[in-house]
Order: C-alpha cells, then structure tokens, then sequence
C-alpha cells in the first residue's frame, strides 16, 4: 500500500476561523487533503474555490483517499458526472463539480440539501450554488503563485472554527515533538469527542490523542455538572497518571512519548490493531487472550494504588471514588433518556424518588468511599472494544488497555463484570459464568479472607447499574446525537440486567423493572433508530 504523503505544507498566518497554508508543490497539497480530512464528519460541507489548474481536485482527491482509508482508490474528477459517491466508516463521502452547470435549477435536480446532515461533501465550483442549496461549513481557496506553488486560505464558519484551532494547535505540537514529519491517519474512535490519529513515520508508528479539554455543562447536582458528578476525565491529564499507575503495576498501558496537557494532545504508544472486539468478531481463540485479560485484573487488585499520583510539571492527579452520587447519577440516565421514549413523557417527581429508593440501598454495598477489601483502580470501560492483543508479551501484559481517563477506586467487581457482560459484543455461551468462577478461586487461593458470595453479590449489583446506564446512554447517543447503531445492542443489554436482577437482594429492583421497564419494553425501544 503506497503511505499517505508525508506533510509539506506550512501555515503561514491564522486567525479566529481563518488560516493561510503555504502549498508550494503537489506533495503540499495533497499532505494538507489529508490533514483537512482529518477533521472531517458527517454533515461537513466544504467548498473549494479556485480557478482551473489551481489544485482543488488534487486536494479533494487526497481527502478522499484518507477519509476512504484507502490511497490507491480511483477518484476520478467529477467534471462530466457532477456528482461520485464513495463510501467510508465515518459516512458517505460526496465530491461535486458544478463548473458545467449553467442554471441554478440544475443543481436542485441534484438534491444535495438531501445529503447535507449524512455525508462529507466536497464541492468544487461553489459559486454556482444558491442559498439553501448546501451551506458550506468550511471555504477553501486555492492561488497560484509566483513561484508555481499555490497557497489555501481557509475561512471557517462557527461550528468549524474549534475544529480549525484544533489543526494548527495539533500542527504545532506535532512540530514541538518532533513528529512533525509522520504521515497522520485517522484511527477509528469511539462515541466520546476524543479524536485520534495514528502517526506513521521514521520513529515508526505511533498513535496521537486529541482531548481539548471539556467545558463543563449545567449544573445537575448540588450545583456541579454531570461530569463533575460521575467523575468523568474533563482533559488528559488523568490519562497519564491512571497510565503510570498501570505500568508501576506491570501491566501494558501505552507509553507516552510526547505529551502537551495544557492542549490535551498525547502521543502513545501504538498497540497495533487486534483488538479483542475483532478476535470475537473473526472467531479467534479466545482462552488466553481473556485469561489476560482476567490475570490483568487479579494483578491490579494486588496492586497498590495511591489516593494521588504526581506527575511531570508538579501536576498532581488525585483518583476519585466511585461513590453513591456517582453510581446514583449513572442509573438516572434511563429515567432521563429511556423513559420518555417508553412512556411518552418525562418520569415525574413522585417516580423518580421511588426510582433511586429502590437503588440506594444496593449502591450503598458498592460505594466507592465505604468499600475496603474489594477496593482497587476501576478502568470502567474494561471491554473488548478497550482492550488490545498482545500476544508477545508475557502473562497479563498480553493484554493491552486503553480508555482508562474515567478511572476511580472503587469496588473490584466492577471490571470484571464489564468485560463479561460486554455490552456490544456477544461472547460466547457460559464464557461469563467460566471466568468468573476462575477469578473467584484466584482470589480464594491467595486469600483466605475473601469473601465470595459478597462479591458475586457486589458483581450482580454492579451489573445490574451499568447495563442500566447504558440503556440510557445508547438512547441518548441515538436522541441526542443521531447514532442509531447503538440502539442494536439494547437487546443484549436487556438480557445482562435480567440475569443480573435474577440475583439474590435484587428483588425490589427486579420488581421496578417488571413493573415501569419491562423486558418486553425494553427491546421495543431498540427499534426507535429505524423511524429517525
């Protein structure tokens, strides 16, 4: 596979929504296609202005190219078609060319204010459009000059400016690093508004982590935001304390080889690309990657984790407990999004309070603060899409982790669960009950005091609160966010919180369930994507 070409372009002047980039060959301008994709998404549209010979075809092919993971694809000038569709993983990609259009009629004929909110448009010839016909987000200019280069002057609407501060604050680190040289990819992510890049170059390849810090939202709960209350990362700097706890212990976090935590930008470490969401997916062994994953647990459990950790710069990162309000916030995501769209109004008052009674006194023998012999670093997010192959590496190093910035102290049993019951993938039938059982002797043959049934007690409770969570958070990213695909995994979500509340002390909230959520409700829900 030809790599992407490496960056040769240099921005010469930026301001508020506004950049010019130096493009003094071919190489320049197809480097910055690249870069420009980089920050592309579906409802983006972006005109490229310029006259002919100017370059605006060689960058549009170039964007295409990145966006459609692929650099040998054939994307041919749209001149004659006016109009070539090709398909990627963040959506349809649509490149026009209006240059033969003579009346305006033609262009509503093409329907491209259909595609505006599902694809990537690129369009060349702008000028031809009129009002309503495809607003572009982005204006891109191509000149040539003098030297027989050309240069880009970008102008960016509102919801592109942050987006383009983003690209020149990245640029510059990249440069401060010395990466400035590698070919950026993009490098699938997933729901959250992190970005990534895998960086290829001489130093060979590793991965680049985009997190600007997030302005907080609302307050929601004794005057703090939802992120506030649930402990969630709000920049990078818990990324690479929660990392040097998770190599002190011996296990493989990615190393950090470049960091700017005033930015948010990381450099790390790449694990390369067998994620265990694929081994399933392809039908791969499955026993030692998860007997890792299992061993990884274990040795973090014996591990000790501070209550803080200093970092470089004479930052400290103090960890959070996963305390009741925490736990508490997280179920009233499905009185806040699952309900309305079951009962077709929002859950009042009176049933909210019935609501979190019948959960307190379940999180309170799980809360962060007040558990102690079961208390370790819980990742959280520890599930196949998180969790990396490693296989030439020894014992529980096999198992590479990721996504780990919402870390907390908390109850062991929360991880272990979270890999069993995956919420987006199935495993196969009596994997959870087999390593379950293996992580219970292990923890009994190296100390007598643990105490098991509590803590399959603690494993069902825990369940039970986050398949809750999701079922509200996967209707909120289908509400809120317009991505449908998650409401497929309602059903087995559905399923991990009925054998979770089959547990012994779960039968009040059993009883909830049966009577305001029903199964049979519940998995009616995960049709709603197909009416949206």
């Amino acid at each position: 596979m030809t790599s992407l070409p490496v960056s040769s372009y240099r921005i010469v002047q930026y301001g508020p929504g506004s950049l010019i980039v130096d493009l003094p060959d071919e190489a320049a301008t197809m480097a910055f296609g690249n870069t420009v994709s980089l920050f592309l998404k579906p409802g983006d549209t972006v005109a490229l202005v310029g006259d002919l010979g100017t370059g605006k075809t060689t960058l549009a092919r170039a964007a295409i190219r990145a966006l459609a993971g692929d650099p040998e694809l054939d994307v041919s000038s749209p001149t004659f078609t006016l109009v070539q569709t090709y398909g990627c993983k963040r959506g349809e990609i649509v490149h026009v060319d209006l240059y033969r259009i003579e009346h305006s009629e033609e262009i509503w004929e093409l329907g491209l204010e259909d595609l505006t909110d599902s694809a990537i448009m690129l369009i060349e010839w702008p000028d031809r459009l009129e009002k309503g016909q495809a607003e572009p987000g982005l204006t891109m200019t191509l000149c040539e000059t003098p030297s027989g280069g050309r240069t880009a002057s970008i102008e960016a609407g509102a919801e592109f400016c942050t987006r383009i501060t983003r690209l020149v604050e990245s640029e510059a680190f990249l440069e401060g690093a010395g990466w400035s040289g590698s070919a950026r990819r993009f490098f699938q992510g997933d729901a959250s508004s992190r970005r990534y890049e895998r960086l290829c170059g001489d130093q060979g390849d590793t991965v680049l982590m985009d997190m600007p810090r997030q302005p907080d939202g609302p307050p929601v709960k004794n005057g703090m935001p939802y992120s506030a209350v649930a402990h969630l990362a709000e920049d990078v700097t818990p990324f690479v304390a929660v990392a040097k706890v998770l190599m002190q212990a011996g296990l493989s976090a990615p190393a950090i080889r470049a960091q700017d935590l005033d930015h948010g930008f990381l450099i790390t470490e790449d694990f390369g690309d067998a994620v265990y969401a694929a081994l399933i997916r392809d039908g791969e062994p499955l026993e030692e990657p998860y007997r890792a994953a299992v061993d990884a647990l274990l040795a973090l459990k014996t591990a000790a984790v501070p209550d803080q950790i200093g970092l470089e710069g004479g930052r400290v990162h103090s960890f959070p407990h996963y305390d009741l309000d925490a736990l508490m916030i997280e179920v009233g995501l499905v009185t806040d999004w699952f309900w309305p769209q079951v009962h077709g109004s929002d859950i009042t008052g009176l049933q909210r309070n019935r609501f979190e009674a019948v959960w307190q006194p379940l999180l309170d023998q799980v809360d962060g603060r007040s558990v102690v012999c079961d208390r370790t670093l819980v990742l959280r997010d520890y599930h196949s899409p998180n969790l990396m192959w490693l296989p030439e590496r020894v014992g529980p190093r096999r198992t590479g982790l990721l996504d780990f910035q919402d870390a907390v102290i908390g109850h062991a049993a929360y991880d272990l669960m979270s890999l069993l019951q995956d919420a987006r993938t199935d495993l196969p039938e009596g994997f959870e009950r087999r390593w379950l059982d293996y992580y219970c002797n292990a923890r009994q043959s190296g100390d007598v005091t643990f105490d098991e049934a509590g803590f399959r007690k603690a494993y069902a409770i825990l369940g039970a609160q986050r398949a809750t969570k999701i079922l509200g958070i996967f209707v909120r990213l289908c509400i809120r966010d317009a991505k449908p695909q998650y409401l497929r995994h309602i059903p087995r979500v559905s399923g991990h919180l009925e054998r979770n509340l089959a547990h012994a002390g779960l039968e009040d909230l059993k009883a909830w369930y049966a009577q305001h959520l029903p199964a049979d409700v519940r998995l009616s829900l995960s049709k709603i994507g197909e009416h949206l």
